[in-house]
């Protein structure tokens, strides 16, 4: 089954079995969406979603009470993708990005997105076939994202000016 990774289960939240969790979506309200998510490759049944202070408080069909919740603490929370929202204009899941080739405005190859940390300005590891590069996304670096033909362009003087090389 092709999946998307939501979230982390960070720990039990009250004794009815509730799970806090980080979400690795952009917004916690995501969750809203969901009918059955996965843990582990188990279906569970969304029973209950309410969010605050960016974490989702999630209650599933199964997990009873906080011994229960407690078994689940640490494992990600994953969807089928057909069943992921379309995200908005110009967003994109994570997992459509990696294997992208990174190419300059003018068509030269840099590498392939291996990696996306998720923090305040996203930062994106490219692999040029001899090490890792880590860029941050800010303003001008990104000029499009084309994944029919496989591409994210860069802007090369902007990429070069924020590179970790």
């Amino acid at each position: 089954m092709n999946t998307l990774t939501v979230g982390l289960v960070l720990k039990p939240q009250g004794i009815r079995g509730e799970l806090k969790v980080k979400p690795y979506t952009d917004s916690a309200e995501d969750f809203r969406a969901f009918s059955r998510v996965f843990l582990e490759e188990r279906e569970y049944k969304v029973l209950s979603v309410r969010t605050g202070g960016g974490a989702v408080y999630l209650g599933l069909k199964g997990v009873a009470d906080r011994n229960a919740a407690e078994l689940l603490r640490g494992q990600e929370i994953t969807i089928p993708r057909d069943e992921a929202p379309e995200p908005e204009e110009g967003r994109y899941y994570i997992a459509d990005l990696l294997g992208l080739s990174i190419v300059t405005e003018t068509g030269k190859v840099l590498g392939t997105l291996k990696d996306v940390r998720q923090a305040a300005t996203d930062i994106y590891t490219l692999y040029d076939g001899a090490r890792d590069i880590l860029f941050p996304v800010a303003d001008g670096v990104v000029l499009a994202v084309d994944r029919a033909a496989g591409t994210i362009t860069v802007n090369e003087k902007r990429f070069y000016e924020v590179a970790v090389l």
